[in-house]
Protein backbone atom coordinates (compact mmCIF):
# COMPACT_ATOMS: atom_id res chain seq x y z
CA UNK A 1 0.00 0.00 0.00
CA UNK A 2 2.80 2.39 0.89
CA UNK A 3 4.57 1.62 -2.37
CA UNK A 4 1.47 2.55 -4.38
CA UNK A 5 0.94 5.82 -2.53
CA UNK A 6 4.62 6.75 -2.87
CA UNK A 7 4.51 5.89 -6.58
CA UNK A 8 1.32 7.96 -7.01
CA UNK A 9 2.91 10.85 -5.14
CA UNK A 10 6.03 10.63 -7.30
CA UNK A 11 3.94 10.50 -10.49
CA UNK A 12 1.93 13.55 -9.42
CA UNK A 13 5.13 15.38 -8.53
CA UNK A 14 6.72 14.62 -11.89
CA UNK A 15 3.55 15.71 -13.72
CA UNK A 16 3.58 19.02 -11.84
CA UNK A 17 7.26 19.46 -12.64
CA UNK A 18 6.61 18.80 -16.34
CA UNK A 19 3.96 21.54 -16.34
CA UNK A 20 6.45 23.97 -14.82
CA UNK A 21 9.06 23.21 -17.47
CA UNK A 22 6.72 23.29 -20.46
CA UNK A 23 7.57 26.38 -22.51
CA UNK A 24 4.97 29.09 -22.42
CA UNK A 25 3.21 29.51 -25.74
CA UNK A 26 2.98 33.07 -27.04
CA UNK A 27 -0.41 34.64 -26.58
CA UNK A 28 -2.57 34.01 -29.61
CA UNK A 29 -4.05 37.50 -29.44
CA UNK A 30 -0.75 39.35 -30.00
CA UNK A 31 -0.34 41.06 -33.33
CA UNK A 32 2.58 40.07 -35.54
CA UNK A 33 4.30 41.75 -38.46
CA UNK A 34 3.63 39.57 -41.52
CA UNK A 35 5.27 41.52 -44.35
CA UNK A 36 7.09 44.78 -44.95
CA UNK A 37 7.96 46.91 -47.98
CA UNK A 38 10.87 47.58 -48.07
CA UNK A 39 11.62 44.18 -46.55
CA UNK A 40 13.92 43.50 -43.62
CA UNK A 41 17.60 43.65 -44.67
CA UNK A 42 16.63 44.72 -48.21
CA UNK A 43 19.32 46.42 -50.28
CA UNK A 44 17.51 48.86 -52.57
CA UNK A 45 18.95 50.45 -55.70
CA UNK A 46 16.28 53.18 -55.53
CA UNK A 47 15.07 55.01 -52.44
CA UNK A 48 11.50 54.13 -51.40
CA UNK A 49 8.85 56.84 -51.15
CA UNK A 50 6.65 54.80 -48.79
CA UNK A 51 7.05 52.17 -46.08
CA UNK A 52 4.25 49.64 -45.75
CA UNK A 53 3.81 47.15 -42.89
CA UNK A 54 1.21 44.36 -42.99
CA UNK A 55 0.22 42.75 -39.69
CA UNK A 56 -1.71 39.63 -38.74
CA UNK A 57 -4.56 41.61 -37.14
CA UNK A 58 -6.40 44.80 -37.94
CA UNK A 59 -4.66 47.96 -36.74
CA UNK A 60 -6.18 50.75 -34.66
CA UNK A 61 -5.19 54.05 -36.33
CA UNK A 62 -5.05 55.81 -32.94
CA UNK A 63 -2.46 53.36 -31.61
CA UNK A 64 -0.30 52.76 -34.70
CA UNK A 65 3.14 54.34 -34.86
CA UNK A 66 5.66 53.83 -37.68
CA UNK A 67 8.94 55.77 -37.54
CA UNK A 68 11.79 55.91 -40.05
CA UNK A 69 15.29 56.90 -38.88
CA UNK A 70 18.76 57.03 -40.41
CA UNK A 71 21.96 55.36 -39.25
CA UNK A 72 22.55 58.21 -36.78
CA UNK A 73 19.10 57.56 -35.22
CA UNK A 74 17.76 60.86 -36.61
CA UNK A 75 14.08 60.72 -37.51
CA UNK A 76 13.28 61.06 -41.18
CA UNK A 77 10.23 63.27 -41.85
CA UNK A 78 7.24 61.14 -42.86
CA UNK A 79 3.49 61.46 -43.05
CA UNK A 80 1.29 60.03 -40.30
CA UNK A 81 0.57 56.31 -40.67
CA UNK A 82 -2.33 55.63 -43.02
CA UNK A 83 -4.12 52.52 -41.72
CA UNK A 84 -6.18 50.23 -43.93
CA UNK A 85 -7.26 47.09 -42.05
CA UNK A 86 -4.09 45.23 -41.07
CA UNK A 87 -1.80 47.46 -43.14
CA UNK A 88 -0.04 50.66 -42.09
CA UNK A 89 1.77 52.91 -44.58
CA UNK A 90 3.87 56.03 -44.14
CA UNK A 91 5.02 58.32 -46.95
CA UNK A 92 8.61 59.57 -46.91
CA UNK A 93 8.58 63.38 -47.11
CA UNK A 94 12.12 63.83 -48.44
CA UNK A 95 14.32 61.83 -50.81
CA UNK A 96 16.45 59.29 -48.96
CA UNK A 97 20.20 59.33 -49.59
CA UNK A 98 22.36 56.22 -49.64
CA UNK A 99 22.68 54.62 -46.22
CA UNK A 100 21.05 52.32 -43.72
CA UNK A 101 17.60 53.11 -42.36
CA UNK A 102 15.58 51.68 -39.49
CA UNK A 103 11.83 51.21 -39.53
CA UNK A 104 10.40 51.06 -36.01
CA UNK A 105 6.78 50.29 -35.26
CA UNK A 106 4.45 50.09 -32.30
CA UNK A 107 0.90 48.77 -32.62
CA UNK A 108 -1.70 47.48 -30.19
CA UNK A 109 -3.03 43.91 -30.37
CA UNK A 110 -6.69 43.00 -30.15
CA UNK A 111 -6.10 42.10 -26.48
CA UNK A 112 -4.69 45.59 -25.79
CA UNK A 113 -1.06 44.38 -25.57
CA UNK A 114 1.40 46.78 -27.26
CA UNK A 115 3.67 45.13 -29.83
CA UNK A 116 6.78 46.85 -31.09
CA UNK A 117 9.73 45.99 -33.26
CA UNK A 118 12.14 47.34 -35.81
CA UNK A 119 14.18 46.29 -38.78
CA UNK A 120 16.71 47.80 -41.17
CA UNK A 121 17.06 48.24 -44.89
CA UNK A 122 19.75 49.87 -47.00
CA UNK A 123 19.54 52.32 -49.89
CA UNK A 124 22.43 51.84 -52.31
CA UNK A 125 21.46 53.91 -55.35
CA UNK A 126 24.54 54.26 -57.55
CA UNK A 127 23.29 57.64 -58.81
CA UNK A 128 22.45 59.06 -55.35
CA UNK A 129 24.62 60.88 -52.85
CA UNK A 130 26.05 59.03 -49.88
CA UNK A 131 24.62 59.70 -46.42
CA UNK A 132 27.06 60.23 -43.56
CA UNK A 133 28.01 56.83 -42.18
CA UNK A 134 27.23 57.46 -38.52
CA UNK A 135 27.19 54.35 -36.33
CA UNK A 136 23.77 53.49 -34.96
CA UNK A 137 24.26 54.40 -31.31
CA UNK A 138 21.58 53.64 -28.78
CA UNK A 139 19.64 56.75 -27.96
CA UNK A 140 17.00 57.12 -25.26
CA UNK A 141 13.60 56.56 -26.77
CA UNK A 142 15.11 55.34 -30.05
CA UNK A 143 13.94 52.19 -31.76
CA UNK A 144 15.14 48.91 -30.36
CA UNK A 145 16.40 46.07 -32.52
CA UNK A 146 13.75 43.38 -32.60
CA UNK A 147 13.10 40.82 -35.29
CA UNK A 148 10.52 42.05 -37.73
CA UNK A 149 8.82 38.67 -37.63
CA UNK A 150 8.07 38.91 -33.92
CA UNK A 151 7.04 41.17 -31.16
CA UNK A 152 10.04 40.62 -28.90
CA UNK A 153 7.97 38.44 -26.60
CA UNK A 154 9.88 35.16 -26.91
CA UNK A 155 8.55 33.39 -23.83
CA UNK A 156 10.08 33.01 -20.39
CA UNK A 157 13.68 34.07 -19.80
CA UNK A 158 16.34 31.36 -19.70
CA UNK A 159 17.01 32.09 -16.00
CA UNK A 160 13.40 31.25 -15.18
CA UNK A 161 13.60 27.99 -17.13
CA UNK A 162 16.88 27.05 -15.41
CA UNK A 163 15.40 27.78 -11.97
CA UNK A 164 12.41 25.58 -12.82
CA UNK A 165 14.72 22.76 -13.90
CA UNK A 166 16.70 22.99 -10.64
CA UNK A 167 13.45 22.94 -8.67
CA UNK A 168 12.21 19.86 -10.53
CA UNK A 169 15.47 17.98 -9.93
CA UNK A 170 15.44 18.90 -6.23
CA UNK A 171 11.82 17.84 -5.76
CA UNK A 172 12.31 14.62 -7.71
CA UNK A 173 15.41 13.81 -5.65
CA UNK A 174 13.56 14.44 -2.39
CA UNK A 175 10.64 12.28 -3.56
CA UNK A 176 12.99 9.46 -4.53
CA UNK A 177 14.75 9.64 -1.15
CA UNK A 178 11.38 9.58 0.64
CA UNK A 179 10.27 6.63 -1.49
CA UNK A 180 13.46 4.65 -0.66
CA UNK A 181 13.17 5.38 3.08
CA UNK A 182 9.55 4.25 3.21
CA UNK A 183 10.34 1.17 1.17
CA UNK A 184 13.21 0.12 3.49
CA UNK A 185 11.07 0.44 6.64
Amino acid sequence: MRTRSAAAFLAALLAAAALLLAPAAPAAAHNTLQAATPAQDARLTAAPTTVTLRFLQQLDPEFTTIVLSDAGQRRIPTGAPAVDGATGTITVDQPLTNGTYTVAYRVVSADGHPVQGSYRFTVADPAATVAPNTPAAATPGGPTEVSAAGDGDDGPPAVLLAAGAVLVVAVAGAALLLFRRRRSS
